[in-house]
């Protein structure tokens, strides 16, 4: 049996990964130069790595892994699975009982209006997925000119040719033709960044509104749909304004517009309820779900459609579209597993009740670093907008990102992952965090601050744009 282990000092595993492994979001010859970070064990919410340092996972992996790290339970059904089943399609009218007791099971978690699955390996497949359905669905409906679908600028929905076309980040639409056709976008709902001096409520309106003026400028018979995440997560944990949501839901009522969704940050927990949709009080019509589904122990993803959609698209005969992996067993019984353990846990209540207005309450004393320009959560999400004057919430005068790259840095000096969105902070714990996870959070980001802070002093990067 082959083991893999860390038999190589970090230098030679730091070599062979930059002769061979390409990156994903990733200066290849950058990081060659610096050598890659390798991590070799995790347990809980801590990782382990090839220099043997106990790091505080901030970010839940990459926002995926909810129920935390070591989780024996989870390894032992995905071994049963792999002996008694590891793989079947379900092409060709056939299906295995893992993926018929997910779907039952999705069917009772998720809103009363929606009992349908389609599977993915990921959510950006979900959210490719997501594009051919709603227009495959306006189609049978008899409105096959409805194809336009909008999002937002500054919105991430993955990175592959669908995904990074959804999504509203410049530096992917750069490289390799992006977006493809029949997709626009419109300003996200960034106050504290874009609000200028309109009140949040104010502004929440308007930026829902621009939906509304998008679909008089295509015409409402050629909209097939609108995905948003419930909060922006890649893009910095922007929160909406209260306004926003509310305003959204009525735009997409009174114009037949779908709306789609994108939970695969927000789902499964994260927020304080099932879904980010329960939390901003909207009625989706599909709603993409991934990483939290298995707590990263595996790849899953997937569109959970409601009735009426699945209903039209199952009279319109065949849907010519599915991957080799939809519904893999083994994943489908990990998710199973994922999804006992946040309900006798009672990880969600806990969220709510607990954990996230704890985090809420320690997370907002960051506010009064002369770095930070404010310092909000929702559930287990947090960000930290930071500037060189608080007064006008301004940006820094340097290269986007510099700063938030400098603290990054030192965060993962002292042993802490919290990620950085050009100049904003960002955490996404799991949600198995203790106070005590919370308060050595909060001690080593205010650390990694006053460095970042006096650093950017000495080196006169403290100026406002």
């Amino acid at each position: 049996m082959n083991v893999i282990s860390n038999h190589l000092p970090t230098a030679e595993l730091q070599a062979i990964d930059a002769a061979h492994h390409m990156h994903p979001f990733t200066d290849g010859n950058e990081l060659a130069a610096k050598g890659a970070r390798i991590i070799t064990r995790a347990n809980g919410v801590y990782l382990t790595d090839s220099e043997g340092h106990q790091i505080l996972d901030g970010m839940a992996g990459l926002w995926c892994m909810n129920v935390g790290y070591g989780r024996e339970s989870i390894a032992q059904v995905a071994s049963r699975q792999m002996m008694e089943l590891p793989y079947y399609n379900t092409f060709f009218q056939t299906t295995h009982v893992p993926v018929i007791a997910l779907s039952a099971k999705l069917a009772e978690i998720t809103p009363e209006h929606m009992n349908h699955v389609f599977y993915a390996g990921s959510g950006s497949e979900a959210n490719d997925t997501n594009i051919r359905l709603v227009r495959h669905y306006w189609a049978a409906m008899g409105k096959p000119s409805k194809k336009i679908i909008i999002s937002r600028k500054n919105a991430y929905h993955g990175s592959t040719m669908g995904g990074a076309s959804l999504g509203g980040m410049t530096s992917m639409h750069e490289q390799g033709g992006l977006p493809i056709p029949d997709i626009y976008h419109i300003g996200q709902p960034d106050w504290y960044a874009e609000g200028g001096d309109m009140s949040p409520e104010d502004f929440g309106l308007m930026r829902a509104r621009e939906l509304e003026a998008a679909i008089a400028l295509f015409g409402e018979n050629k909209i097939a749909a609108f995905i948003a995440e419930p909060v922006q997560g890649a893009g910095g944990v922007i929160i909406p304004p209260e306004t926003y949501w509310p305003e959204i839901q009525r735009i997409c009522d009174a114009h037949e517009i779908l709306l789609i969704a994108d939970e695969v940050i927000c789902g499964f927990g994260r927020t304080g309820n099932w879904f980010g949709s329960q939390t901003m009080g909207i009625r989706p019509d599909i709603m993409t779900i991934a990483k939290g589904l298995t707590s990263g122990y595996i790849p899953m993803g997937g569109s959970i459609v409601a009735d009426h959609v699945a209903e039209a698209i199952n009279a319109a005969g065949d849907f010519n579209h599915g991957y080799t992996y939809n519904g893999h067993p083994v994943a489908a019984a990990v998710a199973l597993e994922n999804i006992r353990i946040i309900e006798e846990e009672g990880l969600i209540a806990r969220v709510r009740d607990d954990i996230g207005p704890y985090l809420a309450k320690r997370w907002a004393e960051l506010a009064d670093h002369p770095l930070v320009g404010d310092a909000k959560t929702v559930g287990m999400m947090g960000t930290l907008p930071l500037t060189p004057d608080k007064s006008r919430r301004a940006a820094f005068a340097g290269k986007e990102g510099t700063i938030g790259y400098r603290c990054r840095e030192r965060c993962f000096a002292n042993d802490l992952v919290m990620r950085h969105v050009g100049d904003r902070m960002i955490i996404s714990p799991p949600l198995t965090f203790s106070h005590e996870d919370v308060d050595t959070l909060i001690e080593r980001a205010r650390k990694s601050l006053d460095e970042t802070y006096a650093g950017a002093k000495a080196d006169g990067l403290l100026k406002a744009r």
